[in-house]
């Protein structure tokens, strides 16, 4: 029987932080297909990641506030049944398109088992659970997506045309991940994972994730010049505007009281208006790019 805790534990609507990678991958698909889009956007959005959130959820136990959920349930045995089911499905869904694409949704799943599984728990390494987490849900992800949603293999993965929007996926991931941690640092203290966000420290965090925001925003802008895209530079700019104001609000509270403010409430304010901010910026990039119509001409 699966227990309402466990449900909740897969934290599905969570899944919205992560969508700025697929639209991305979305809005520089050259070959569309209705069938595929939906597809995949399910493997990844509706399986692939609340099966990640469980099973993550099922070995950390926490106690204090986690990403989606400010008073966690207390874990259940079905929890981790439930994410493999959830995982399969994905896989069910990937064979679908193709084996490769199958088998590129299993190698996240396995990676992301390794973060939280005691006998491995890349977690407790500061800067390889930094670099591993935005390396897979950046450029892993950008590349499994467009690999989906284009019925390719995984030659996707060296392709310099995937490679550079892959990567840049990954830097706005590499930016935000420590701050995902700054209210986190005494239950991953208690369980003895020490995170990037313990090694730097709040305020430390603050100021290395700002460094990563600008080496972002610098990295965009040459992307969007290159392809003659300086109206979208724009429009991205705009994007960004709300995201900047309010970490530099937050910022400037947590230099006056780290303890108050690098708080649950202001960690996913943060991720509540960058989810919101990029994934209208990257819906209105597919629609700049792709022609609408084609992609249920199939």
């Amino acid at each position: 029987m699966i227990s309402r805790s466990s449900l909740r534990h897969l934290r599905i609507p969570f899944s919205l932080l992560l969508m700025p990678v697929f639209l991305f991958a979305l809005g520089l698909t050259p070959n569309l297909n209705g069938g595929r889009l939906l597809l995949v956007f399910l493997a990844l959005h509706l399986f692939l990641y609340p099966s990640s959130n469980g099973y993550n959820s099922y070995f950390d136990k926490d106690e204090e506030s986690i990403g989606g959920l400010k008073h966690p349930p207390k874990i259940t045995s079905d929890l981790y049944w439930l994410s493999h089911g959830f995982l399969l499905v994905s896989l069910v869904l990937g064979m679908m398109i193709s084996w490769t694409f199958a088998s590129m949704l299993l190698t996240y799943a396995l990676v992301s088992m390794a973060y939280s599984h005691p006998a491995i728990r890349i977690k407790k390494y500061p800067w390889a659970s930094w670099f591993i987490a935005g390396f897979f849900q950046g450029y892993f992800t950008f590349s499994i997506a467009y690999a989906g949603l284009s019925d390719l293999g995984w030659d996707v993965l060296i392709k310099p045309h995937i490679a550079i929007p892959g990567l840049l996926t990954s830097l706005m991931l590499w930016g935000n991940y420590p701050l995902t941690q700054v209210y986190q640092h005494r239950e991953d203290s208690r369980r003895g994972d020490h995170t990037l966000s313990i090694l730097l420290g709040i305020k430390g965090t603050f100021m290395f994730s700002a460094l990563l925001f600008v080496v972002t925003g610098a990295a965009f802008a040459w992307f969007f010049l290159d392809r003659n895209q300086e109206s979208v530079l724009w429009i991205y700019l705009a994007a960004m505007a709300p995201i900047v104001l309010f970490f530099l609000i937050w910022f400037r509270f947590v230099i006056s009281n780290s303890e108050k403010y690098a708080s649950y409430s202001w960690a996913m304010g943060m991720n509540g208006i960058s989810a919101l901010a990029l994934n209208a910026f990257f819906i209105y990039y597919f629609l700049e790019n792709t022609q609408i119509l084609q992609v249920f001409e199939y």
